[in-house]
């Protein structure tokens, strides 16, 4: 079938809402709502291969470790495996006191029936009842009308009520689901959980959580905001329900919508780590949690150690994570262009000069320490990448800071190498062409023997051996300073005529055994070329950076 050249001739828009008073696009998210990990069974059952018990272990204690207080363990009707492992966790005491564990029960009785069986012994729990609300699904799937719709409900809510009461020990929450709440009619929608609501009889004290999810994403977020802002306004007794969220992904934008629900009056959030789920994946918990953080708003989760989050979900999951996942790829703080990198690397220099405390670095908006990421990995080098990205990579790698011509006589050297190779360059194929071209390495043109400085009443002469072509030669000339004595012994031994443009030096490191760089830029004829020099004595590294110079100007 070909691609339609009128769409409307098959879809249609989804309606917008009645709500011309909207307020949630003036509000701004303040503090954290509770979360819920899906996990264990949104994330499990969307998997080719389940999670065996010892993944389903990992994974949890994974939950647990970054603080998610609510962790939806499972579908325990679903068979032996989840059953056993709900059931497994309470024996053998692995779920934390201030930790809720929820389990998902279509609402059938022998399935609430399992559901409650699992949680024997439980210290608290929440029971997930749900059943499809919506037009399509009571039209195509059941064939039911709206009336039969809430009585399935209504009959669902019954049971837990009464399970619940063979129970006493166990701390009973309990949270219902109009499944398909999206694309369902929002006046249905509330009929059913006010009716559900009549037979819990939900407290201040004791809540019931309404979860209204986006089970298959239809439009544009802001229209989901309206439907949660509406619902927030007209669900009776408001301070008796929290109201959740749980999004999809199929139209890529289930973030947003979480984040919008949240402006609309939501209190609690549901999703996967990392975004995994059926289809095209649940709200992603991560950029969610991280996109307040980058806020100023604490999530009240911990992602400080955001690779091992990462490890323990591919373990888990088998399901790679894309380098360019927010927050957690590989690639996410990485630029390979030019500007980019001379952007980042001048933010990381503004940022260490100035006296406040508030992050401010272009492309990155968190600072990848605080996921436990280091620095170095920020700016990487490819045929795509400028000076600033190559200077970024050297001094990251060996401390030296290099003038900013320098930086484009050296970048013209990594550029040919990339084009060469076709390949990104690491630090050490960088730092291999740094020594080679000025000559910090290896065989060198003029190699410094040893020196020795006189002086000569206002004078300065410079007295060194020097090999040169094989041969070790002595030299010596006189200046004002050392560097002027060591030109003109360099003239007056090897005919080399260079005039000093510009002369920096930097200590490498602290402490007493750091070394010194010197830079420097000479002209030699009509051409200026670069030198560069390291040496535990900065005197030393002055001379070497213009023997290295000298190379330069000689090949």
């Amino acid at each position: 079938m070909a691609f339609l050249s009128d769409p409307s001739t098959k879809y249609r828009a989804f309606p917008q809402i009645d709500l011309p008073d909207r307020q949630w696009p003036s509000r701004t998210i303040t503090k954290a709502p509770r979360w819920l990990s899906t996990d264990m069974r949104d994330g499990n059952q969307a998997l080719i291969d389940p999670m065996n018990e010892e993944k389903k272990t990992r994974f949890f204690e994974l939950l647990v470790k970054v603080g998610l207080k609510e962790i939806e363990v499972g579908f325990p009707a679903a068979g032996a495996t989840e059953f056993d492992f709900i059931s497994g966790l309470i024996r053998k005491g692995s779920i934390p006191d201030d930790v809720l564990i929820q389990v998902l029960t279509q609402s059938r009785r022998d399935l609430i029936a399992k559901s409650f069986e699992s949680l024997q012994g439980a210290r608290a729990a929440i029971v997930h009842l749900y059943n499809a609300v919506s037009p399509a699904w009571r039209r195509i799937v059941f064939d039911m009308t709206r009336d039969q719709i809430r009585d399935i409900a209504i009959d669902g809510a019954k049971i837990l009520r009464d399970e619940a009461a063979r129970q006493p020990n166990t701390e009973w929450h309990f949270e219902y689901s109009p499944e398909t709440f999206s694309t369902a009619e929002l006046d249905f929608s509330l009929e059913v959980c006010a009716a559900v609501m009549d037979v819990l009889r939900p407290t201040p004290e004791r809540p019931l959580i309404l979860n209204l999810p986006a089970t298959v994403e239809a439009a544009t977020p802001n229209i989901y905001a309206d439907q949660i802002e509406w619902f927030c306004r007209n669900v009776p007794n408001r301070d008796s329900v929290v109201i959740s969220l749980h999004t999809h992904n199929d139209r890529g934008t289930g973030v947003a919508a979480a984040e919008l629900g949240l402006m609309a009056g939501a209190d609690r959030v549901e999703g996967c780590l990392l975004g995994n789920g059926e289809r095209t994946g649940n709200c992603d918990l991560v950029t969610v949690a991280l996109n307040l953080y980058t806020q100023g708003v604490h999530p009240g989760l911990d992602l400080s150690d955001i690779d091992e989050v990462v490890s323990t979900v591919n373990y888990c999951t088998n399901i790679p994570v894309h380098p360019r996942t927010p927050y957690a790829g590989d690639l996410v703080f990485t630029a390979f262009s030019g500007s980019h990198q001379d952007a980042i690397r001048k933010g990381f220099t503004a940022q260490e000069q100035r006296n406040d405390a508030f992050w401010d670095v272009p492309y990155l908006p968190i600072d990848p320490a605080d996921l436990g990421r280091s620095y170095e990995a920020v700016i990487r080098v490819n045929s795509q990448s400028g000076k600033g990205g190559v200077a970024w990579v050297i001094e990251q790698d060996k401390g030296l800071k290099l003038p900013k011509r320098l930086q484009a006589d050296f970048s013209r050297v990594v550029q040919g190498l990339a084009d060469e190779t076709s390949r990104e360059l690491d630090a050490t194929d960088i730092w291999g062409a740094f020594e080679t071209h000025y000559r910090l390495a290896g065989a060198q043109p003029y190699e410094l023997i040893s020196y020795e400085e006189q002086q000569s009443g206002r004078d300065r002469i410079f007295v060194g051996r020097v090999r040169h072509a094989g041969q070790e030669t002595s030299i010596s000339g006189r200046g004002n300073g050392l560097l002027s004595s060591v030109l003109a012994a360099l003239r007056d031994g090897f005919a080399l005529d260079l005039d000093i443009v510009d002369y920096s030096e930097h200590a490498i490191g602290i402490g007493g055994d750091a070394q010194a760089a010197a830079y420097v830029e000479v002209r030699a004829g009509d051409r200026s070329v670069f030198g560069v020099g390291i040496d535990a004595d900065v005197a030393t590294a002055s001379v070497r950076a213009l023997l290295s110079a000298a190379a330069s100007a000689t090949a």
